[in-house]
């Protein structure tokens, strides 16, 4: 009978020992999460479509993992527990193991990313235009249209559709949430092989060049600041270089090649672990790094911000401040060999004192790094992640409204030799710059009203002669709020046409909204947008008439048999080449969740 007693008298205490995930919770996240006019973090009825897998992985090695330092093992596994509505598996998988469907044996022996048509990097090419040319496209814009699905590939993980296809060598390579990247055949999406990164992710665009004994090599960044290059053709590693040691470094542009060296943006999430009253906010500054692209050692490292963050004040809970700090570099360089050039665009300062070159457009020499000019196009710009808490702990004072550059520079020659820097900035500007007198100002033309998840967010897309820009404006719970697709005449600034958002069908949805942050695609004569609502258009080059409406918001079979639902479209935007159009379909972060790759072709054929 004691023995009994003793028995149930501890797993009485077991229980009672057992962390409240609901509490923990409210005590920890909910400031935050639960907070009604937070636009960062996410409420539960976002969370509850996430695993609790990738909600601990945020918390153990990811974007939490600052504010969730001070909890034990157990409180962040009952919080991922509760939020998310799911019981953890007693080994959670993360991050998942990749599904795929094997392409035959017999294929893929030899790779050559210069056969074919191809979309490489980011922007297509080192100007970062976005603009895909006919005879790489394959798809001229009266067969728009007749778009339809040929194949679509689900992401292991349910949130897990972040990368940026490229195409090369008849071969999509895409990178997703869970850190996986793929090689997939562009006619069939059978894979080729896949390579586990970084289990935070690697959404970077990929890029691809020479390599020893006669292979291509293919290369990315990922969100533990790491760039790797891996053979194209096998998937296996070559090297692997760590960029910056800061805890919240990560790459997210896309690299560029040129004569063997390869430019890698770096920016961090530290603006985000600001939230907790205890960081000492901050240290970070960004930088662009050039790798030797054979061996990945570095060749020269250039910070945006020149000096090193020091002690400033004390916040009003004590904890010490650092400044400057920021100014990362979210997006793909952009290359000028005729000028021997690196254009970059920064985003904005964690700390007091806002630095200089935040907010800016920057010019670096190519062989040195040395930083040639500056355009700054917001001063003052100081803030982070506690500037939406309640009590502010760690707000810079007097802060600024958050106007990063997220997207690239695009270089553009106009008729008559005069050269042009094109930059959309979350202001809701757009800008045209003169690279060659120093960035100086030629005009700027306000499309929004801009915000923290407002203007231009993932970039314009141009041809010689028009910029075509799409706005975000984006205010959470306000559904209709945001969006449409602007032409303007690259040598005036003068506004061409206007085509504004449709109203979001999904209204109601948590995430769902008209709102267009996504980078644009151009082809001759059409322009491919998306929207939060799930919806891909094209639209008339011409007039701004949509030519082609897709909903992507519903569940899709997959050629590799996983489960996979289309969500937001965020970030990346399309992808054409070959006569086909690839475009990732769910934004874990501000939109609708999802984990399919989706392709089309005229007729689906």
């Amino acid at each position: 009978m004691k023995s009994l007693i003793l028995t149930l008298l501890a797993a009485s205490a077991a229980l009672a020992q057992e962390p409240n995930g609901q509490a923990l919770y409210n005590q920890h996240c909910g400031p935050c999460h639960a907070a009604p006019a937070s636009t960062w973090a996410l409420d539960r009825r976002f969370l509850r479509n996430m695993t609790p897998e990738a909600v601990l992985a945020a918390m153990n090695r990811g974007v939490m993992l600052p504010m969730a330092a001070a909890l034990s093992a157990p409180e962040r596994r009952a919080i991922a527990e509760y939020v998310t509505g799911k019981g953890l598996k007693e080994s959670p998988a993360w991050p998942p193991q990749p599904i795929v469907k094997p392409c035959p044996s017999d294929s893929g022996k030899t790779f050559d990313p210069s056969a074919g048509p191809r979309w490489a990097g980011w922007g297509v090419d080192s100007t970062n235009g976005r603009f895909q040319p006919a005879e790489m496209a394959g798809l001229a814009a009266a067969e728009v249209p007749r778009l339809k699905l040929k194949w679509a590939f689900g992401f292991p993980d349910a949130n897990g559709a972040i990368g940026h296809p490229t195409v090369a060598g008849g071969r999509v390579f895409i990178g997703s949430l869970s850190g996986a990247v793929y090689s997939l055949d562009a006619a069939s999406g059978c894979a080729y092989w896949h390579y586990q990164a970084s289990a935070v992710g690697a959404r970077s665009a990929i890029v691809f060049g020479p390599a020893d004994g006669g292979r291509f090599a293919a290369y990315f960044g990922d969100l533990e600041a790491n760039v790797y290059a891996l053979d194209a053709a096998s998937g296996k590693l070559l090297w692997k270089t760590r960029v910056d040691d800061h805890p919240w470094a990560r790459v997210t542009g896309g690299p560029q090649l040129d004569g063997g060296r390869l430019y890698v943006p770096v920016a961090s999430f530290e603006e985000l672990a600001a939230a907790d009253p205890k960081y000492e906010c901050c240290k970070f500054r960004g930088s662009l790094v050039a790798l030797d692209a054979r061996s990945g050692k570095q060749i020269w490292k250039t910070y945006v911000i020149p000096e090193t963050p020091r002690p400033t004040r004390k916040s009003e809970s004590g904890t010490q401040q650092w400044g400057p700090s920021g100014a990362g570099i979210w997006a793909s360089p952009t290359l000028d060999p005729k000028a021997k050039a690196i254009y970059v665009a920064t985003g904005d300062s964690y700390s007091e004192p806002a630095a200089p070159n935040s907010d800016a457009v920057l010019a670096l020499d190519m062989g040195t790094g040395k930083i040639l000019w500056s355009r700054q196009t917001h001063k003052g710009d100081a803030w982070n992640l506690s500037c939406l808490h309640p009590e502010q702990h760690n707000c810079p004072k007097g802060a600024g409204p958050d106007f990063d550059y997220g997207s690239s520079p695009i270089l553009r020659t106009l008729p008559g030799g005069r050269r042009v820097l094109l930059a959309g900035q979350k202001s809701g500007v757009l800008y045209a710059l003169d690279p060659d007198r120093k960035g100086a100002i030629l005009w700027q033309a306000r499309l929004g009203k801009g915000g923290i998840l407002g203007g231009i967010e993932w970039g314009p897309a141009a041809d010689d002669k028009t910029v075509y820009a799409a706005l975000s404006d984006l205010e959470p719970n306000k559904p209709d709020a945001g969006g449409g697709l602007f032409a303007i005449q690259i040598a005036t600034g003068e506004r061409l046409w206007f085509t504004p958002p449709a109203p979001p069908a999904c209204a109601g949805r948590r995430g769902c909204s008209q709102a267009q942050p996504g980078a644009v695609t151009l082809i001759p004569g059409a322009v491919f947008s998306g929207s939060l609502d799930g919806h891909l258009r094209a639209y008339s080059a011409a007039d701004g008439k949509i030519l082609w409406d897709f909903d992507t918001l519903k569940e899709f079979p997959t050629v590799n048999g996983v489960k996979a639902t289309g969500g937001s479209l965020n970030g990346a935007g399309p992808t054409v080449a070959g006569g086909m159009v690839f475009v990732n379909s769910g934004y874990m972060v501000f939109g609708i969740p999802g984990n399919v790759l989706l392709a089309f072709s005229v007729d689906g054929k």
